[in-house]
């Protein structure tokens, strides 16, 4: 036996649609006229594949917020929900998209709703983006919910950007300053090594020390490669370990500069996530449960599961994040404000776009605080291997003088 997914009229003229098992497509036809049904479609029942996300393949928040944005457009104008994905699956240019798409697409003609066809692709369409739609899918305000999915992806995508941005700078300055150092050390100290040795006349102590240095470096190239490559590798190793995310992410929100930036971040994606969640109608504890998933740090998420327990014993969500030192106390006031006044989900809005801009300033503040001290420290050790080299040059031209 096969299993078949049919769509059809009722004798009322009703459209229809469901899943029977049969010999073939004749025999499904014979059993709805039976019921009196006519069959317009039946279609041999698909198993949808897991996950169309192969190495190497990535569905990136861009390409999640359009297709949210065209999904809302479409709806907007009226067109069947089947149609959309149709469409949308048909002009996407990421491949893992479209072929996730037409998977939902087959699952939603089989009867299941649009949440549970988008829970199959944990990888595309997380919980959070889920529960929207399952809210939007409750509530009739598809349109709304979508548009509203689409500016949280937007938000989202700006956080994750201005990160970035702070890392980006001093990453390239660094990189550029060991390549010129490591240049000098292979390649220009022997040059003047050997220049050197000819004179056959003693070095000054920098000089030598440099000159040794280069000599280690060059002599053991490839153990420091190894050891690089290996300390990458256990780094992330320890990373993905429960205790080892843990740990790492407390000392990231303890370091200096870093820690505060990761502070605000933390805060902005909370109550954008939460305030998002709350507006659309999804209860306060579902909410919390997903914003702590989405938090991207341990000791946040944990925390948020704190705050959670103690709003599940029926306290207010200010009275057990007051207790939490994630939380700064401006944002934990606000919230409190928020529910007296009844509008939580408007001021956790609010605070996620204060903390936005806190962001830009902390952004701004570190590449400000960096690009000197990078600076500095590379004509340091660029300027002291200069003078180093120079100075049996400064010594011989006395000595002649």
């Amino acid at each position: 036996m096969t299993t078949f997914v049919w769509t059809g009229r009722t004798a009322a003229g009703a459209a229809s649609q469901g899943e029977i098992s049969a010999r073939n497509a004749e025999e499904v036809v014979t059993l709805l006229r039976k019921d009196r049904i006519t069959a317009t479609s039946v279609k041999k029942k698909t198993a949808p594949a897991k996950s169309f996300m192969r190495r190497g393949a990535k569905v990136k928040d861009k390409d999640r917020m359009i297709f949210t944005r065209q999904l809302a457009t479409m709806v907007e104008a009226g067109l069947p929900l089947i149609e959309c994905l149709r469409i949308i699956a048909s002009q996407a240019e990421n491949e893992a998209l479209a072929k996730t798409v037409m998977a939902v697409r087959t699952d939603v003609e089989g009867g299941s709703t649009l949440a549970d066809a988008f829970r199959k692709h944990p990888k595309v369409f997380d919980d959070f983006y889920s529960n929207m739609i399952a809210a939007a899918e409750a509530g009739g305000v598809m349109e709304a919910i979508l548009n509203r999915l689409a500016r949280y992806i937007e938000k989202s995508m700006g956080l994750a950007r201005k990160i970035k941005m702070a890392m980006v700078y001093p990453i390239i300055v660094v990189f550029v300053a060991l390549g010129v150092i490591a240049i000098m050390l292979i390649w220009v100290i022997p040059v003047f090594a050997k220049l050197f040795a000819d004179f056959g006349a003693g070095l000054p102590a920098l000089t030598q020390m440099v000159i040794n240095f280069s000599y280690f470096i060059r002599h053991n190239s490839f153990w420091f490669a190894i050891a690089f490559l290996g300390a990458g590798y256990g780094m992330a190793y320890y990373y993905r370990t429960e205790s080892g995310r843990k740990q790492v992410d407390h000392w990231a929100l303890k370091a200096p500069v870093i820690g505060d930036l990761i502070r605000k971040v933390a805060v902005a994606k909370f109550t954008r996530t939460l305030g998002t969640l709350i507006s659309s109608g999804i209860a306060i504890m579902d909410g919390m449960e997903i914003t702590a998933k989405t938090a991207g740090n341990k000791d946040v998420e944990h925390a948020i599961l704190r705050v959670r327990q103690g709003v599940s014993q029926g306290k207010t969500l200010a009275e057990p994040l007051e207790t939490e030192k994630v939380f700064p106390k401006m944002v934990v006031s606000m919230i409190a404000v928020g529910e007296s006044t009844g509008s939580l989900d408007t001021m956790l809005n609010k605070i996620a776009d204060f903390y936005d801009e806190e962001v830009d300033a902390a952004v701004a503040g570190l590449t400000a605080m960096l690009e000197p001290m990078l600076i500095v420290f590379l004509g340091v050790v660029v300027g002291t291997i200069v003078v180093a080299m120079y100075l049996p040059i400064f010594k011989l031209a006395t000595v002649i003088t």
